[in-house]
């Protein structure tokens, strides 16, 4: 099998091999560094005229991104860690996903922002942060996230050839070593996979479990957890659930609707836990609950939220873990809902 790391390095020599107008700007990148996390290992040794290292000025790299994408390039934009999004927030948010409207779609701005987030790496508060509900509910911003599910890289890829859209590609560290799966190591699962342009969504239950009475929702490394957690859910308490695992967090359906497969694993459970390493309130996981309650009503029998303490991530581990979302609070959680 192929770790996700790899997958994602696999994706960016893929398209750079496919098109020509593909570069690369961020900190570090040149070999042997090759980046903060080594995804962009080796690109600068093969294509040297296309990969450009660049001081630390976040939004200087973003600037320059947007121009080259609407010079008709293919710009990638590496933020070393999810952390500094911050800083390109005027470049994306005023400029970057504003310039289609503005010019009526006769401008396009290709760029894709790629980027780490997430702690359990025991960086601190500074780089540890999972930032992208700040984005998520951005006019003309698609925001993508991977998880083992299917292979990373080509969603990457995907994204650098075939979007018009600008994109925030963010990786959770904690991902990077792990293995995208293959069917031996799902074999336990029936699996249902759609397709949202390029995006998939993925709903997971074990093999020959019962009509579901609870429905997981989780994307990136969360849905690791969400996924140990459905399986220890049947074999120790005999609650089974459905895992709802999507790679499209941005846009959602137009007018408050939900995802389509969401929507199909709540008609049968009727009950939705949310799981995202970002802080309780205010993010993904609360839009998906009052999507579902404007949806089904008083159907809804019961709606929860696991996520981050609403603090600084601390540096200790011990006080990290005790911080950020754990299989045991998933757990917890499924059985006082059910």
């Amino acid at each position: 099998m192929t770790s996700v790391l790899e997958s994602l390095n696999q994706g960016l020599h893929a398209a750079f091999a496919q098109d020509a107008r593909v570069y690369l700007i961020g900190e570090d990148l040149l070999d042997p560094y090759g980046g903060a996390f080594k995804v962009s290992r080796n690109l600068s040794t093969q294509y040297p005229d296309r990969v450009w290292t660049s001081p630390v000025s976040e939004a200087a790299i973003a600037g320059v991104g947007a121009g080259m994408a609407l010079r008709g390039l293919r710009p990638v934009v590496e933020l070393m860690f999810g952390d500094f999004s911050t800083l390109v927030a005027d470049q994306l948010i005023n400029s970057i996903t504003k310039f289609p409207a503005m010019y009526n779609g006769a401008a396009q701005v290709p760029v894709v922002i790629r980027t780490p987030m997430g702690g359990r790496r025991g960086y601190g508060p500074t780089h540890s942060q999972t930032l992208e509900k700040l984005y998520l509910g951005v006019p003309g911003l698609r925001v993508l996230a991977p998880n083992t599910l299917s292979d990373p890289g080509d969603l990457l890829r995907r994204a650098i050839l075939e979007q018009n859209d600008p994109v925030l590609f963010v990786e959770n560290k904690v991902l990077y070593p792990k293995q995208v799966l293959d069917n031996a190591a799902l074999a336990d699962f029936e699996i249902q996979a759609s397709t949202q342009d390029f995006a998939p969504t993925h709903t997971l239950r074990l093999k020959g479990a019962p009509r579901p009475a609870l429905t997981l929702t989780a994307y990136g490394y969360m849905a690791e957890l969400a996924r140990e957690a459905l399986t220890r859910l049947a074999f120790e308490h005999e609650i089974f659930c459905e895992l709802v695992v999507p790679t499209q967090l941005a846009p959602l359906p137009a007018g408050g609707g939900l995802q389509p497969a969401l929507q199909a694993s709540l008609q049968h459970s009727g009950r939705l836990l949310t799981i995202e390493e970002g802080t309780y309130s205010l993010g993904w996981g609360a839009e998906q609950l009052a999507r579902a309650a404007q949806h089904f009503g008083g159907r809804l029998q019961a709606a929860r939220r696991v996520a981050a303490a609403e603090a600084p991530i601390p540096a200790a581990r011990n006080l990290e873990d005790a911080a950020l979302p754990t299989l045991e609070d998933i757990i917890s959680a499924a059985r006082e809902m059910v």
